[in-house]
């Protein structure tokens, strides 16, 4: 068993990412240690190393779309067995006490616990964590394209139900690692997606519909019919009077990040007509056990663009100037 490993950490003061040298975490009793096969790039990464959500310590190793092998366990780890793959999303731990975890939301828990912000993620070579939290994998998907599954499929899809029923139209806002995967999922299910980018974004327009999108354009144009939903993946604020402006009376907008920048006013008419404007936050275990039978049975198409680990800058920089199709995932 190794005792040191390579690990980038957050470095919120300079917006980047430093390399270090870390000892091998140790698995407390209900942890798993596992070697990091591949792990995800996720927005909300770029918010912690931007500093635009708070250090909750110093010198933390983000990344939560971890795919990794079972390599020890805790005293009282017995659900994965040694050898055995699996996946560690974004919630890693849950006070099982407060009130909005005895109403089975314990994506709303009053002391959670996050990967990659309060404890270390998968940017490094070893992570640690609590197993009852982790998420068997399908065996369809390699590694690569197994790690965006673990945040942009997950918040995806919970975006997606958040909608509600009878949504034939459903537009998406900012089409990254999450929208390109919720795109496939819905167009299986028989919805019309209109992908919303940034404007003149030919490129990831024509991604879009390469991937089912039945119309594609800039976040400042209406779609040429109103939706029934409008998901949010861009953290911009401005966006949520523009999705309102989209959707029908009756329709559901969703805001899907952790961060958005704020939301300018807007008149009370965009509101009316019993529109919902609604917030998505964090996941549920069950959540996750859901989204992984449909990727089991859907074979989504995962764009992944590999970075080596002590690349990690660059495909934040990347993510950060919109240049990817898909996700970006660090194999070390």
């Amino acid at each position: 068993m190794p005792t040191a490993m390579r690990a980038m950490a957050a470095d919120p003061a300079g917006r980047r990412l430093v390399a270090v040298e870390r000892a091998v975490p140790q698995p407390g009793p209900h942890d798993v240690l596992l070697q990091v096969l591949a792990c995800g790039v996720c927005r909300t990464d770029l918010h912690l190393v931007d500093g635009d959500l708070p250090p909750h310590g110093t010198g933390v190793v983000p990344g939560h779309e971890i795919v990794g092998r079972v390599i020890a366990r805790g005293s009282a780890a017995q659900r994965f067995e040694p050898g055995q793959r699996v996946g560690v999303p974004w919630l890693g731990g849950s006070c099982g006490a407060c009130a909005f975890c005895g109403e089975a939301r314990e994506n709303l828990c009053d002391r959670p616990v996050f990967t990659g912000w309060d404890r270390d993620g998968g940017f490094a070579d070893y992570a640690a964590a609590d197993e009852r939290f982790c998420l068997a994998l399908p065996e369809r998907y390699d590694d690569l394209r197994a790690a965006p599954l673990l945040c942009a499929g997950l918040i995806g899809h919970r975006a997606w139900r958040m909608a509600g029923s009878g949504v034939r139209r459903l537009g998406l806002y900012g089409f990254g690692a999450a929208a390109h995967l919720l795109c496939q999922l819905a167009v299986a299910r028989g919805q019309r997606v209109y992908a919303f980018t940034r404007a003149d974004d030919d490129r990831t327009q024509a991604f879009a519909r390469s991937l089912g999108a039945c119309w594609a354009g800039g976040s400042d144009e209406l779609p040429p019919e109103p939706l029934d939903a409008a998901l949010l993946f861009a953290p911009a604020g401005d966006l949520v009077p523009r999705a309102l402006r989209a959707v029908r009376k009756g329709g559901t907008v969703v805001c899907a990040g952790i961060h958005m920048s704020d939301i300018p006013s807007f008149p009370y008419a965009l509101l009316w007509g019993e529109r919902v404007l609604r917030s998505v936050a964090n996941l549920t275990r069950a959540d996750g056990e859901e989204f992984m039978r449909l990727a089991a049975e859907l074979e989504l198409q995962a764009h992944a663009q590999p970075f080596a680990l002590p690349d990690a800058n660059s495909a934040l920089q990347a993510l950060r100037e919109g240049r990817l199709d898909g996700a970006a995932v660090l194999v070390p």
